[in-house]
């Protein structure tokens, strides 16, 4: 690392740094490609890491390829063969509804001889909006922006959306058969389910029709009478396991939240930093597992001075149940509950940002917290329990100069939580 301990802020930066380089996909995908990369191949994907992911695989394979990716505005990567289109994220648009159309057009006709390459990454389900007979995409915005603020899971949203979809939930596999069909993916969920990535187009999916309407009753999401009649329309569910239509279908995992984390630890422990990894598929409330982790950062702080540096790391992906009007994302409202059980104290550090450069429908990263963050906003007269119940954490860290702002990573390993403890301090 260019920086060590006398820099807490940098070092944080650098860390969150090696966890993005180990999911790029110029350096995850080409390891994992085939032996013969010499077949023509017809390429497809979605989600912030497709055209990414297009590009490098462009850069190392030698037969012919053509295809269509589609990647959220602004996360574009120049390609030569592989067609780049950008739509809305996280509520889809027409602009994604026609990149799906699109897709299957492609793959639809193809023999046995023909091979498919799908590239999928996290944002893919919002890329990826076709709605199912019956329902629109105005239907299907709606009900994931209610989704979007219940406080309900990714896999829970991700179950809703693949019964609702013409091309989730395995059935751009179907359309694809009989072709040769790999997916190289990028997961950005917590536990790598392939399901549940990208709401999981070509795999097999164990849910039922039966539990997205029970989602939709639990999280009390307003959905009309067409919603209703088409999921207990058997041609909802989605593909299950043993289904033909995978008997030629690959699916292979090419980085993860775990192994981004594992890069900034080993990084840290080269610096003489002991880590405490809470593990990698951390989800709740973004207040909650803030507390939780206050509670183990200030029980480090009070242990003796002659104690290392402690770093404790998490990933996952937490939820932000909306009832306020202000802006933020989970990242933010995860640091300012953490600034407001900290108060300041000294000697504890933190960074939370979302891998993909973008912490929910903001222009921002994520934040940074220092034991000065606190000083200037008391200064500004700032009141942060205020804030926090007005769901308003972004104008909090823009207020103190604390705001992450990294631009598009054109990768996505979900969250990553790191905060640094000076013992005695």
């Amino acid at each position: 690392m260019r920086t060590g301990l006398h820099d807490p802020r940098q070092f944080l930066l650098e860390l969150f740094q090696i966890a993005v380089h180990a999911a790029d996909p110029h350096q995850v995908l080409p390891p994992c490609l085939p032996v013969d990369t010499g077949r023509s191949a017809l390429v497809i994907g979605a989600g912030k890491a497709a055209a990414a992911m297009a590009s490098a695989l462009e850069k190392n394979w030698t037969g012919a390829l053509s295809g269509l990716v589609v990647t959220p505005y602004g996360h574009s990567e120049p390609c030569q063969h592989i067609e780049v289109l950008e739509a809305a994220h996280p509520i889809p648009d027409t602009q994604g509804e026609q990149a799906a159309t699109r897709i299957l057009e492609l793959v639809s006709n193809l023999s046995a001889a023909d091979l498919v390459i799908c590239l999928l990454s996290g944002g893919g389900s919002a890329l990826l909006s076709l709605p199912a007979p019956g329902i629109t995409l105005a239907d299907k915005r709606d009900i994931n922006q209610q989704l979007l603020q219940s406080g309900a899971t990714i896999a829970e949203i991700n179950c809703v959306r693949k019964h609702l979809s013409r091309i989730k939930g395995g059935r751009l596999a179907r359309a694809c058969w009989p072709a040769q069909l790999i997916t190289y993916a990028i997961s950005d969920v917590p536990g790598d389910h392939p399901a549940v990535i990208a709401s999981g187009p070509t795999v097999a999916d164990a849910t039922r029709s039966a539990e997205a309407l029970a989602l939709l009753q639990r999280y009390a999401i307003k959905v009309g009478p067409n919603i209703l009649d088409w999921l207990e329309n058997p041609g909802s569910e989605t593909l299950q396991a043993h289904d033909p239509a995978l008997a030629h279908a690959q699916f292979h995992l090419i980085a993860t939240a775990g192994q981004s984390l594992q890069a900034a630890a080993r990084a840290a422990r080269d610096a003489g930093v002991e880590v405490v990894l809470l593990g990698n598929n951390v989800e709740g409330e973004a207040r909650a597992v803030a507390r939780a982790h206050a509670a183990i950062a200030l029980a480090r702080h009070h242990g003796a001075p002659a104690l290392p540096p402690c770093l404790i790391l998490s990933g996952g992906e937490t939820t932000v149940t909306v009832t306020g009007k202000g802006r933020g994302g989970r990242n933010t409202e995860f640091l300012l509950s953490l600034a407001i059980e900290l108060a300041g104290t000294p000697g504890i550090y933190a960074l939370a940002a979302d891998t993909d450069g973008i912490d929910g429908a903001q222009d921002n990263a994520g934040a940074v917290l220092t034991p000065t963050s606190w000083q200037r906003a008391r200064h500004l007269g700032l009141d942060a329990t205020a804030m926090l119940a007005d769901n308003d954490s972004y104008s909090f860290f823009a207020a103190v100069d604390d705001l992450l702002v990294t631009g598009p990573t054109r990768t996505n390993v979900n969250d990553f939580r790191a905060v640094l403890v000076f013992p005695g301090q």
